[in-house]
């Protein structure tokens, strides 16, 4: 093929000149250093973002500045969203997104009036926001209201909260949901810096994706939290989270928040998280955030976890009480790198955040936690790999491969383990072919070259060869770069698992097929080993078999982590195993992550007979917890709730 040159990549952005600024008022000039830290805007046509109204090469947003309340009432924000805003000299208007927000009042910065326009709604994507610039434009206030329904936000009550005592609000934005809360060109193509002031109730505490910019302002009976990102960041990566919340430090730039309730557990389980960002360091370069803290947040939380920058959201379903489910703190860290800093420009290549995170996640467990460790952890992301190779059409289905075309499709409904699993796969295959020293090196040197901007397969392709493969057409052959990113399925020369990692428990799970004997190594087996062990087993087994995995192993006890339990309910869920079910429920209304609720209530709903009822039973009672996120995928099922 034709390969990209070094002019070639240059030509792929336009970074928009800086326009003088002439409104009157509040407008400032940027200094210099600002405006040269402006993220650049890709220019091909693989970089245009078809989940954003926005057409940034037109006009663009580089700045944002809330001015917000919190109002728990009503379950809104409200208040005041500024823009600054480059343009080309021709731009008459500027396109936002919006998703169900009540616009107020739209003006300059000297606080004239502007025309805008809400455009139709689409499910997936919202509206588009388009207003109207006067040729020396380059502020824009939006005032406004979230509706009570925004996608991004969940509101819970003191009873749904570790605590009790007070409501909490939380914030997920990935991947095109800020767009609820925040009038903004909601894309990651269109990277900008922000700040924020954010008033609450007492004695609520907020923090956000940010280091705060200055200590918090008593108003009477409210608070004012002021919050400062200087990098420029992808929009959905803006976080918030409000609630009864106290911080404990773990190193001197690592610390945890959380319900006060939570907050020993958090952070004993956290305990290695300064061992980790060094370990990092090592692997990838200086970490350039500043503090890495976590927030552990209520158990509607959607997802594992969330890679804010300076402050990774993260489930409580992640407390084992063991470490053992820790590799999920490494793999937010690696995003603080493969992710945040070299950000995918578009959705259809999410496996550039996700498959490079993964890969990053599984050497900074090696470093930490041993080689074989890591081993295991590669061995069950390459099962995961060949189940959803399965669920996406098979080795010819279109969403195998890594660059995908989700147009007309939610990101989300894109989403699976192929970006996770078979990106990770395909770093580890360039890694054993050209070896880890120089595959690490060239990887810092990709974040570094590629620092705070939005990346696409097609320059990490054309970085691959000018830095990595450098003309050498007999590595080119060997790599099979194109067919790894362009073709569906698992390309042959995958580098495959260490078959010894699971040894022990592939032996123990033959001889448990065959005689349904207890495996007399599972008490000291890891939660990895456990995991395999379940997995493994076949998907349909006699009753003699789940009993003794329910007594035996004390699978129907609330005894293992959320993960264990996780792959023992849906082994009993294919197998409709009633004593699964007082187990199943308390499960299923514990907790909201997606990962784990929507394949059971999915898998009960598909069962007609016997599963349906449960599945309808239970989610009446579950879905208030459940995040909009997690709610929109359930509610087609017709479950009622």
């Amino acid at each position: 093929m034709k390969f990209a040159s070094r002019a070639a990549m240059a030509a792929a952005t336009v970074l928009l000149a800086a326009c003088q600024m002439t409104d009157q008022g509040n407008q400032a000039q940027p200094k210099a250093a600002e405006t040269a830290a402006i993220a650049p805007i890709l220019a091909t046509p693989d970089a245009k973002d078809v989940h954003s109204y926005a057409r940034p090469l037109e006009a663009r947003v580089y700045h944002v500045a809330l001015d917000l309340g919190i109002d728990f009432a009503t379950e809104r924000m409200s208040g005041t969203a500024t823009l600054d805003i480059q343009r080309k000299p021709e731009a008459k208007e500027i396109v936002l997104d919006d998703k169900g927000l009540e616009i107020e009042s739209v003006a300059d910065g000297s606080g004239q009036p502007l025309d805008y326009k809400v455009g139709a709604t689409d499910k997936n994507l919202g509206a588009p926001l388009t207003i109207a610039l006067r040729p020396d434009t380059q502020r824009i206030a939006i005032r406004y209201k979230s509706a009570p329904e925004a996608g991004a936000l969940l509101w819970l009550t003191p009873e749904q909260t570790a605590g009790k005592q007070h409501p909490y609000m939380f914030s997920q934005g990935e991947a095109i949901e800020n767009r609820s809360w925040i009038p903004t060109q909601d894309s990651p193509a269109v990277r900008q810096t922000w700040e924020a002031k954010i008033r609450v109730g007492k004695p609520l505490t907020v923090v956000m994706s940010a280091p705060r910019a200055v200590e918090p302002v008593d108003n009477g009976n409210t608070r004012t939290f002021a919050f400062r990102m200087d990098h420029s960041v992808a929009p959905y990566m803006i976080a918030i989270a409000a609630g009864d919340l106290a911080f404990k430090p773990l190193g001197p730039r690592t610390g945890v928040w959380t319900e006060p309730a939570m907050l020993d557990a958090a952070a004993v389980e956290l305990s290695d998280s300064e061992k980790m960002v060094s370990a990092a360091e090592k692997l990838y370069g200086p970490y350039q955030w500043g503090r890495y803290d976590m927030l552990v947040l209520p158990p509607s939380f959607p997802l594992g976890g969330m890679e804010n920058p300076t402050l990774t959201f993260l489930t409580p379903t992640f407390i084992a009480g063991d470490k053992s489910l820790v590799s999920l703190i490494a793999h937010e860290l690696s995003h603080s790198w493969s992710g945040n800093l070299a950000t995918n420009a578009t959705w259809d290549d999410f496996w550039l955040n996700e498959g490079m995170t993964t890969y990053a996640e599984r050497r900074v467990v090696e470093k930490l936690y041993g080689p074989k460790v890591a081993a295991q952890q590669v061995s069950l992301g390459v099962d995961a790999l060949n189940k959803a190779v399965a669920e996406n059409g098979g080795p010819t289905g279109p969403d195998t491969r890594l660059h995908l075309d989700a147009t007309g499709r939610s990101p989300e409904d894109v989403s699976s383990d192929i970006a996770y699993e078979k990106g990770a796969a395909f770093l580890r295959t360039i890694e054993a072919t050209v070896g880890r020293d120089r595959f690490d090196a060239y990887l810092k040197g990709w974040f570094k070259r590629h620092m705070f901007q939005p990346v696409t397969s097609a320059i990490f392709l054309a970085d691959l060869r000018q830095n990595l493969v450098k003309g050498d057409q007999a590595l080119e052959q060997k790599l099979m770069l194109d067919q790894w990113v362009y073709q569906p399925g698992i390309p042959a020369n995958m580098v495959k698992p260490d078959p010894q990692a699971f040894a022990e428990v592939d032996g123990a799970t033959a001889v448990f097929v065959k005689s349904a004997a207890r495996p007399q190594a599972w008490d000291r087996w890891t939660t990895d080993e456990r995991l395999r062990f379940l997995n493994l087993l076949p998907r349909k087994l006699g009753k003699g078999y789940l009993d003794e995995l329910a007594r035996g192993l004390g699978l129907d006890e609330n005894q293992y982590n959320k993960e264990i339990q996780f792959a023992w309910l849906d082994l009993a869920i294919g197998n409709r195993y009633d004593p699964a079910v007082p187990l199943l429920e308390r499960f299923l209304i514990a907790q909201g992550r997606g990962k784990f609720v929507k394949p059971l209530l999915k898998a009960l709903a598909k069962d007609q007979q016997w599963g349906r009822p449960i599945a309808v039973r239970i989610y009446a009672k579950a879905r208030p917890l459940y995040h909009p996120l997690v709610t929109r995928d359930l509610d087609v099922l017709k479950l009622g709730g």
